[in-house]
């Protein structure tokens, strides 16, 4: 699965606009100033009561269901796994799920990811596996995730809405984020340390200077180029990391890798061909620096997927949720 390349986010009055309109004035609204952590920081998420739209197949020891819950005004569908039985004292442990990209105009809510998210229901956790905006019969607009906050805000009401459920224990919910969702999760992580862990597989987690020097990826065709041009926009408005480092700092999850409030796992393929491993090895140096605590696998010659590896690094995962929810 390719990782999104580039931007995010919509209103809510764009709904009914046409949809030629709708797509320019989503765009002309994007600022890159509004992925500011602080900025982020600044705002609540509280999601909402997740609505159950339809019961799936049961999964060997846990129920399925899409769901939908509020991000910004917009209706997000998302698939939930709950373990059966009673819930503990306190509630069931939660893992927040980030996809990567997948082109939006494809994207099923049951598709996809299914052996990931399998592997931490089986082991007794609440999973939730946001759609994004955008994405399937989600509202909005996907305009990806890089230079304007539209997923983040999927992804930290998924959390909100979550911490509502009365089912779930909110101090004991992680995050699960692969390719452009391990983005998503570090920069959550960062704007909300009741997060207690993360696990980020093959994941997007350079600085801006180096997402737009050192990631040599050709953008997938299923992207619009009028989206591609969000960046461009971007730097024309504030130009290069290069030459306003204060600016895209500031957008930076890596530079609020101290505030995080929970360990973090990596695990990436040597031979990955979406995201560079430079990516992996910068933060996991990143983190030691400010004394966070990083465990990291790195798996000779397998792919952005871990094909090769794939029962060993989800066993790996499952073992680390288990150990610090």
């Amino acid at each position: 699965m390719k990782p999104a390349f580039l931007i995010g986010l919509m209103s809510l009055a764009l709904l009914t606009a046409p949809a030629g309109a709708q797509s320019a004035a989503a765009i002309a609204k994007v600022d890159a100033a509004d992925m500011s952590i602080e900025k982020a920081r600044s705002r609540s998420y509280p999601g909402s009561a997740l609505t159950v739209l339809q019961n799936l197949g049961a999964g060997s020891n846990y129920s399925r269901q899409v769901v939908s819950y509020q991000s910004d005004g917009l209706t997000i569908r998302a698939l939930l796994t709950v373990p059966n039985g009673t819930p503990p004292k306190g509630g069931w442990p939660a893992v927040v799920f980030n996809h990567g990209y997948i082109p939006p105009n494809v994207y099923r809510t049951t598709e996809r990811y299914v052996a990931y998210q399998d592997a931490f229901a089986r082991a007794g956790f609440v999973t939730l596996k946001s759609d994004y905006r955008g994405h399937g019969s989600s509202q909005g607009e996907a305009l990806g995730g890089y230079y304007a906050p539209g997923y983040t805000d999927d992804v930290m009401n998924a959390l909100g809405s979550l911490k509502r459920d009365k089912r779930i224990n909110a101090a004991r919910i992680g995050m699960w984020g692969h390719s452009m969702g391990g983005f998503l999760t570090l920069r959550a992580m960062t704007i909300d340390p009741s997060i207690k862990a993360g696990v980020i597989w093959g994941g997007v987690v350079a600085n801006y200077n180096d997402l737009m020097t050192k990631w040599n990826h050709k953008a997938p065709a299923s992207i619009p180029q009028r989206v591609l041009n969000i960046r461009k926009t971007a730097t024309a408005k504030y130009g290069t990391p290069a030459e306003n480092p204060k600016f895209w700092n500031a957008l930076s999850a890596n530079t609020y890798l101290k505030d995080l409030g929970g360990p973090l796992e990596l695990h990436i393929g040597s031979a990955d061909e979406e995201v560079p491993p430079a990516f992996h090895a910068a933060l996991v140096q990143q983190l030691k620096a400010v004394g966070q605590p990083v465990t990291s696998y790195v798996y000779p010659g397998d792919n952005h997927n871990l094909s090769g590896n794939l029962r060993t690094a989800l066993n790996r995962s499952v073992a680390f949720f288990k150990k610090n929810l």
